[in-house]
């Protein structure tokens, strides 16, 4: 089995649409803090990778780096779906940690990816 995780650092505006009253629905920035763990279980792609780190920092940061998240996303961009489309995004990705402040972390993991494999996800 091989494990791969890339940190990345993204600047990024969104404003949310909530259910209720929050400073949040106004637009506001973060520098956000990602990190994606990928997952091959038994085989590596032709170039000896799980994933090519440089790949996964040009798809992240090709649509998310210093750009409004609202214009570039049909969802919500709250931190859990920018997790759930950084999951989708890589066959091989089973988890994503989202950082958007200090304190603030969603973590998006997609057991599906995962079945079979016996190992501690941390």
């Amino acid at each position: 089995m091989y494990c791969i995780s890339k940190k990345l650092e993204i600047s990024a505006a969104h404003s949310l649409q909530l259910s209720y009253e929050s400073k949040c629905s106004r637009m506001h920035g973060h520098n956000w803090q990602l990190e994606i763990f990928l997952v091959s279980r038994d085989k590596l792609n032709e170039d000896g990778m799980v994933e090519d780190f440089t790949h996964i920092k040009k798809v992240i940061q090709s649509k998310m780096d210093h750009a409004n998240l609202n214009e570039i996303f049909d969802f919500n961009p709250t931190a859990e779906n920018i997790g759930k489309w950084i999951v989708e995004e890589f066959d091989t990705c089973y988890k994503v940690n989202v950082q958007e402040s200090l304190g603030n972390t969603a973590t998006v993991i997609d057991e599906n990816k995962i079945k079979g494999i016996e190992f501690i996800v941390k």
